[in-house]
């Protein structure tokens, strides 16, 4: 899997969430501009482990937490796109 296929599929995971458009979602928004709250971000996790098999360090509790950064779509994408490459 790319790294451009992997940012498609976590853009349609975050967009699927925040209930818009995919190409509503850019790199720069943050998950407060999609509208999701800390629910929507645990579901966003939820997903993405399923989605590719992986194990996403994110701790609802400790959102601001270095593990996992959520601040941006493009920080998302570029974690997910580490974990994958991880994983293999």
């Amino acid at each position: 899997m790319t790294d451009d296929e992997i940012r498609q599929q976590v853009r349609a995971i975050i967009a699927e969430q925040a209930m818009i458009d995919v190409e509503q979602v850019s790199s720069d928004s943050t998950m407060d501009d999609l509208g999701l709250d800390s629910l929507g971000l645990v579901e966003i996790v939820f997903a993405i482990e399923e989605q590719f098999g992986v194990s996403v360090p994110y701790n609802a509790n400790e959102p601001n937490s270095d593990e996992f950064d959520i601040s941006t779509v493009r920080a998302v994408e570029d974690g997910v796109i580490r974990l994958v490459a991880e994983k293999d």
